[in-house]
């Protein structure tokens, strides 16, 4: 998955007309308590593993505070990602260690799921291009893909989920409709995005829509666009259906709270995640949206990483950003959390020797736990993690 640059968006006739008239069946601050207050992010054990060699590079190099943070990240929750069909079985093991967690002494589970899959989806990178693709890709978008969804997740009415749908999606659209592909996809992903809502209408099912971060959405002409666009697939979906809310910064770099105004935000409303949610709030609620946000914090690039918000693929240097944490003196965000794995590469792209797309990046984990927020506090001992559920 990518995160685009900065682009100022085309104007949109159908987006202008949509976003002049809310929905007043949608209540836009949402009375539903927090999904993630009093709870814990499942921990991804597949994740966890793979920071075994990043511990080991620790280790073989001498590094004990190091390693000792690797201990630590490998128990904190991160989302699974269930990126393809065959991939699937992936929220069974979600479901069921979250079951393990939560049943045998551990604390309530939040289950953080990212549905991503749409046909034609990455439209104007190609870094995250996905199986599906056209009208037949539709169907089976929505046969194979999000119905299996929902009867997996009807049988887990125990657990609570955070879904983020389709991250990218939204800025493509409001942005990327001078891409002949793009503008081809729209109506495509519009459909699979609204069925997705349509099917997933589950008491302990949270909706985060993707809206993308304010690098893409978060300039004064994008915000009313992007909310409009968010609005036109709502509203497609049925004003009767809900969700929580929007998710921001996915798979991107942008910190919550700016230790430093980088340059190229100089004539942005959005020149952090903190700003750009309480930018696009007032257009959200414009349209009847419900103004609530988890925002990505997995990796964040330190101050002078990127000349400009277009560099988006394994940007460097980096750190673990802050973990899940639902403190933030913001009354829009629900949470600051990791949806992206930090350690997946974000394509051939970025630092010289990159892997593909989700492959994992050894050497570039290091560096994010080596430069990791304060909050990442290094593990009291060396041992792997251990619990009666860790299926090691």
């Amino acid at each position: 998955m990518r995160s685009a640059a900065a682009i100022t968006a085309l104007t949109l006739g159908a987006l202008s007309a949509t976003s002049a008239h809310p929905s007043p069946s949608v209540t836009a601050r949402q009375a539903d308590a927090n999904p993630f207050v009093g709870k814990k992010l499942t921990i991804n054990h597949n994740y966890a593993r793979q920071l075994e060699q990043t511990y080991e590079a620790f280790i073989e190099a001498g590094d004990e505070l190091n390693a000792r943070k690797v201990r630590t990240v490998q128990s904190t929750g991160t989302f699974y990602w269930i990126s393809n069909i065959a991939t699937l079985p992936a929220l069974d093991t979600a479901i069921s260690t979250a079951r393990a967690q939560q049943g045998q002494g551990g604390e309530p589970q939040v289950v953080g799921l990212v549905l991503y899959n749409l046909p034609d989806r990455d439209c104007s990178a190609g870094e995250s291009a996905g199986e599906l693709t056209g009208a037949a890709g539709l169907r089976r978008y929505k046969a194979e893909y999000v119905d299996a969804w929902v009867d997996r997740i009807r049988r887990a009415p125990d657990l609570t989920f955070a879904i983020v749908v389709e991250p990218d999606a939204i800025g493509n659209m409001v942005t990327g409709q001078g891409i002949p592909f793009c503008a081809e996809a729209r109506p495509i992903q519009e459909e699979g995005i609204a069925y997705a809502i349509q099917r997933l209408q589950f008491p302990n099912v949270n909706l985060y829509l993707d809206a993308s971060h304010g690098g893409w959405l978060g300039w004064a002409d994008n915000l009313p666009l992007a909310a409009a666009q968010l609005g036109r697939i709502k509203a497609q979906a049925g004003n009767s259906t809900r969700i929580r809310g929007f998710a921001t910064n996915v798979s991107n770099y942008n910190p919550f709270v700016a230790a430093v105004r980088e340059n190229y935000t100089e004539w942005s409303p959005s020149w952090d995640e903190d700003h750009y949610t309480q930018s696009l709030a007032p257009f959200l609620e414009e349209q009847g949206l419900p103004a609530r946000f988890i925002v990505d914090q997995s990796r964040v690039h330190l101050p002078g990483a990127r000349e400009e918000w277009g560099e988006w693929c394994n940007v460097a240097p980096a750190g673990l950003g802050r973990p899940q944490g639902t403190d933030t003196e913001n009354p829009y965000v629900d949470s600051l959390t990791w949806i992206k794995p930090p350690g997946e590469s974000d394509g051939e792209c970025g630092l010289e020797g990159a892997p593909r797309a989700g492959a994992w990046f050894d050497e570039y984990v290091q560096m994010l736990v080596e430069n990791a927020h304060s909050d990442i506090v290094p593990a009291e001992s060396l041992q792997r993690p251990s619990y009666p559920w860790w299926p090691w």
